[in-house]
């Protein structure tokens, strides 16, 4: 199996330029700090112990104030390119968590809780930021700047490069050992932060619910608890920072302390270096240190990301792995296998599950012929929803396929299908907007407004429209005018009848509307499926009766399939349900 690069890896591969600016601006940065404490530890030994005016080193002056300055332009450079590293890469991740929501919208919602997502969508990937904004800009400037200045060390006083080479080690394994708690940490943070998030946001959408049962307090309970255990794992976070912080300050006081110790013994004592050689020592260590220890709470910082840039992997799931991107060639050659109308349909050992111990469904074989009319029946629960859903392809199956024109449908597919294949629900949404663009919903080309009359026509919407003021552009949604659930269902027709799928798939829509409105429907319905194939989950015994076959359901399993005779003779627990019906009057 192919390893899978990292979420932070990809984005750093993805902007190699940024990379190779944040090497040069550390190198001549490097460069600048050494310049400026030679030129420095020059001036001040020039002036302090040689006693040179100031008027006879102006020009070391004045080239010490363009080294200040090359230095702040290059820092400045190194945060300004951290900052759009991490800018660009946060867009990247959440334009991945994004399309990967979006792609399979049905399993997203099923996936857990709204506000943990959101958690993980915001908060999560805004934790990601420090880790190219300081971690990456500060790794950089470690990898380079540390050895310069040691150099530098070198050539002026081995004794004292020798003790830093001694000493720096220690700091980068006390980062490793605390970075990698943190990180630990870190991800017991962010579960506690989806946890509440979403805890809190079920609360406030269901508050009424909890109201009526009576159910107030035990969730306050909760929310309570969810709060300290995210308030907890922030402390352990902090606390571990804290201890970070005072052991790099510790570790970087003794070491420039001891250089201090052998730089005055042998100014001092031995008498055997120069003021401006021990000078220049003591102003580079710090610098030499002072990068380590950023490093290090920079590290702190990254650790921290990387435990939020696992909850974002976890999020994208195998989108990383999969990014098959089609060409156009063969755009162009799925359309025109998935233009032909209407198409056969081949369903082979399907396998579904919402989870452990949740629910299955397995359905063998369904040979769907063009233009054929499929009934999916069976009780509450079996799955009828669900292999609707497999169908139109809003659920990828854990094995097994479905074949159009005896292609496999796949997401490179999806595009395709869609375009010629329609599914309404029994509960349509509507968008805020015109009546005329929620028709155009239903298209992806330029249609004339007589092709949306046309629709709506079809649909039986037409009346109701000529009746508005606005006709046509009467705002409906949010903020407009409300539909009702009929008015709703025939929208969502005018949309197909826009469109002329070659697949039109119902679930039921018909049910819960008064007998004037379901009989308009099922007109509509018998003139949008003339040329289509046909599949509906059906309650209704009149839809039942009208179909060329059949599918019975139970407990996720297709029981058998058939003619409504056929079915009627052979099959008792079919046989039940319309003696149910017919007694109920559901004709």
């Amino acid at each position: 199996m192919k390893r899978r690069t990292g979420l932070l890896s990809q984005q750093l591969a993805m902007q190699r330029r940024k990379l190779l600016l944040l090497g040069v601006f550390a190198v001549g940065l490097g460069i600048m700090i050494i310049s400026q404490a030679t030129l420095l530890a020059t001036i001040v030994n020039e002036v302090f112990v040689k006693g040179t005016s100031l008027l006879s080193i102006a020009a070391l002056l004045g080239t010490m104030l363009a080294v200040i300055i090359a230095r702040t332009v290059l820092s400045y450079g190194i945060g300004r390119t951290g900052i759009m590293l991490a800018a660009v890469s946060k867009s990247n991740i959440r334009d991945a968590l994004i399309r990967n929501m979006t792609k399979n919208p049905l399993l997203t919602a099923l996936g857990g809780q709204t506000g943990g997502k959101v958690s993980v969508l915001l908060d999560a990937v805004d934790e990601i930021d420090s880790y190219f904004s300081q971690y990456v800009p500060r790794l950089m400037e470690a990898s380079f700047i540390p050895l310069l200045l040691l150099i530098a060390v070198f050539f002026q006083h081995p004794a004292s490069g020798f003790i830093m080479l001694a000493s720096a080690p220690f700091i980068p394994i006390f980062m490793i050992l605390v970075g990698l708690q943190t990180q630990k940490k870190s991800e017991e943070k962010y579960t506690q932060l989806t946890e509440f998030s979403g805890t809190f946001l079920d609360s406030l959408q269901g508050l009424l619910t909890l109201k009526l049962f009576g159910r107030v307090n035990r969730q306050q309970q909760e929310i309570e608890r969810s709060s300290l255990g995210f308030r907890d794992a922030t402390i352990g976070i902090l606390r571990i920072a804290f201890t970070n912080t005072l052991m790099l300050e510790l570790i970087v006081m003794l070491s420039i302390g001891l250089i201090a110790l052998e730089l005055a013994l042998q100014l001092l004592v031995f008498k055997s270096m120069s003021f401006d050689t021990a000078f220049l020592v003591l102003l580079l260590a710090p610098e030499f240190y002072s990068l380590l220890k950023n490093t290090g709470t920079a590290f702190h910082s990254g650790r921290t990301s990387m435990g939020a840039a696992r909850k974002v992997e976890q999020a994208l799931g195998d989108l990383m792995e999969s990014g098959h991107e089609e060409t156009c060639e063969e755009k162009d050659s799925n359309r025109s296998v998935m233009h032909q109308m209407p198409p056969a349909i081949e369903v082979n050992q399907l396998q579904f599950s919402f989870g452990d111990n949740k629910f299955e469904l397995a359905v063998d074989t369904v040979h769907i012929r063009p233009g054929e009319k499929i009934a999916i029946v069976g009780p509450s629960g079996a799955g009828k929803t669900t292999f609707m859903h497999i169908l139109a392809g809003l659920i990828r199956p854990l094995s097994g396929e479905v074949q159009v024109n005896n292609r496999v449908l796949s997401p490179a597919w999806e595009e395709s299908w869609f375009e010629q294949m329609s599914y309404i629900t029994q509960h349509p949404y509507i968008f805020a907007g015109s009546l005329r663009d929620n028709i155009m919903m239903g298209t992806r080309r330029q249609v004339s407004q007589a092709e949306i009359e046309g629709a709506a026509e079809a649909a039986g919407l037409s009346s109701l429209i000529n009746g508005l003021e606005e006709g046509y552009d009467t705002l409906v949604g949010e903020g407009g005018r409300g539909l009702s659930g009929g008015e709703k269902q025939r929208l969502a027709l005018a949309r197909a009848f826009l469109n002329r799928p070659a697949v039109i798939m119902f679930d039921e829509p018909t049910v819960g509307l008064d007998l004037y409105t379901e009989r308009v429907l099922q007109r509509s319905i018998e003139k949008l499926s003339i040329d289509a194939t046909l599949i509906t989950v059906a309650h209704r015994l009149y839809t039942i009766r009208q179909a060329d076959c059949i599918l019975f359901m139970e407990k996720g399993t297709l029981v058998d399939s058939g003619s409504h005779d056929d079915l009627m003779k052979r099959l008792p627990q079919y046989a039940e349900m319309v003696d149910v019906q017919r007694r109920g009057g559901f004709q």
